[in-house]
């Protein structure tokens, strides 16, 4: 039998022993009437990309403003989607103390970093949590933060709590979201269903080393012969991602047990830090394709990263590497590294456009934000501060370079939110929205 007119919950799982996975959208879980109207109006998604340490700022900036600008050595990587981009040049962050405490902290906050009573952390609530709290009712997640660094730094950074460098994604003041690194733990928190937080009970589970699909493949099966040739392809393609991203993770695991020498990092995590940035960024085209959450953090490198970059020729640590003190062979060795951090979010982008979502694919449906929370990183400078848009979610009209005159972040963060549909009165130090819309050049 081939369902055409019933329609299954939106929030479908396919449940096995121990395992639930939750289901894309397919047509069977829209009814007839009114997949026009969900069509019309597709789910809004917000995704954010943070790179750390500044930006090699004359290989980022084009030189032209509107839409007559050149793509920089950069910004090349995203040549494929420049009608999707919307380079900002010319806002400010806001000062306060410290200097990557304050990069991380104000990205997405709009407020400088501050210590509370007792030492703990303080800044104001992001964005992400913002738009979380009013898609977070549809989704099983309300966000989803992950990064590439492990969280152990503690103590006092440049005179603010450690902390601070792990996150852009505040819930409350106090409360900031340091994100996951390890694709096993992002992969269990969307698809698993353990029934305990427990790390033993997560180790026990790593261990058995068997499919999470396995258990539900019946329920598949059972499911697709009861679907139309649309959802049953459509249903297909999306097991196949999900088992080849555990198959991924679980040959991680087996590489890193055999002994690769990367002593550092658990069970999960690829030894190649592409294939780390490349399978988080599958596992969140896939939470994004399931509609497991609608908003994701994501930090390249948290402030202070030390990473080397060999496969670009860069082996010298990326934050001493910024401290370029104007010489040009450390700024283009610095401006390799901010070019590969973007072909990796180039590859996030291909993948969302390959997507299909509802009418379109999730590129046309999501608004990304990319950025650094300072621009040149030898002066820790806060000002003209390096960040796009990306994306369709919001209607924004792509394919050019505006340039402001200290307009502040926080303004763009309050455009971004409404853009998004999400009702705010401000975020942080903003005074009002930014026009994005009609300006060409000022």
């Amino acid at each position: 039998m081939i369902i055409t007119k019933m329609s299954l919950p939106r929030r479908t799982f396919l449940r096995g022993v121990g395992a639930a996975v939750a289901l894309p959208l397919l047509d069977a879980m829209v009814p007839a009437l009114s997949r026009a109207a969900t069509a019309a109006t597709p789910v809004r998604r917000l995704g954010v990309v943070y790179v750390p340490n500044g930006m090699s700022m004359g290989e980022w900036t084009p030189a032209a403003t509107g839409a007559g600008f050149e793509l920089t050595s950069i910004l090349a990587p995203l040549a494929p989607f420049r009608d999707r981009l919307l380079v900002l040049s010319g806002l400010d962050a806001p000062p306060g103390p410290g200097a990557h405490t304050r990069a991380s902290t104000a990205f997405l906050t709009g407020l400088p970093p501050r210590t509370g009573p007792g030492g703990g952390a303080l800044a104001g609530t992001s964005i992400d949590q913002i738009v979380a709290e009013h898609f977070g009712a549809e989704t099983q997640l309300p966000s989803l933060e992950v990064s590439l660094d492990a969280r152990d730094e503690v103590g006092v950074c440049d005179g603010n709590p450690c902390v601070m460098t792990n996150t852009i994604a505040w819930r409350t003041a106090s409360m900031p979201l340091p994100g996951e690194n390890n694709p096993r733990a992002v992969f269990e928190r969307l698809f698993g269903d353990v029934g305990s937080t427990d790390p033993a009970v997560r180790r026990a589970r790593t261990k058995a080393s068997r499919s999470i699909l396995d258990s539900v493949t019946a329920a598949a099966a059972d499911l697709q012969r009861q679907l139309g040739p649309a959802d049953r392809s459509r249903l297909g393609e999306y097991l196949d991602g999900v088992r080849a991203i555990e198959a991924r993770i679980q040959k991680a695991e087996a590489q890193n047990a055999a002994g690769v020498p990367v002593l550092s990092q658990p069970a999960g995590i690829p030894a190649s830090y592409e294939e780390h940035a490349k399978l988080m960024f599958d596992l969140q085209v896939l939470a994004y394709q399931s509609d497991l959450t609608r908003v994701i953090t994501f930090m390249i490198g948290r402030e202070y990263s030390g990473r080397t970059y060999p496969q670009v020729g860069v082996a010298e640590a990326h934050h001493a590497l910024s401290h370029h003190q104007g010489d040009p062979a450390k700024l283009a060795a610095l401006a390799r590294v901010n070019a590969y951090h973007m072909s990796l979010f180039a590859y996030y982008l291909d993948k969302l456009r390959a997507t299909p979502d509802g009418d379109g694919t999730l590129l046309d449906h999501v608004l990304l934000v990319y950025g650094a929370g300072m621009s040149d990183s030898n002066a820790h400078e806060p000002k003209n501060i390096p960040v796009l848009l990306a994306g369709g979610a919001g209607q924004i009209k792509g394919g050019r370079h505006l340039q402001y005159a200290g307009d502040s972040l926080a303004n763009l963060l309050v455009t971004v939110v409404d853009k998004l549909g999400v009702p705010v009165d401000h975020v942080g130090v903003s005074k009002g929205e930014l026009n994005i819309d009609t300006l060409s050049d000022v």
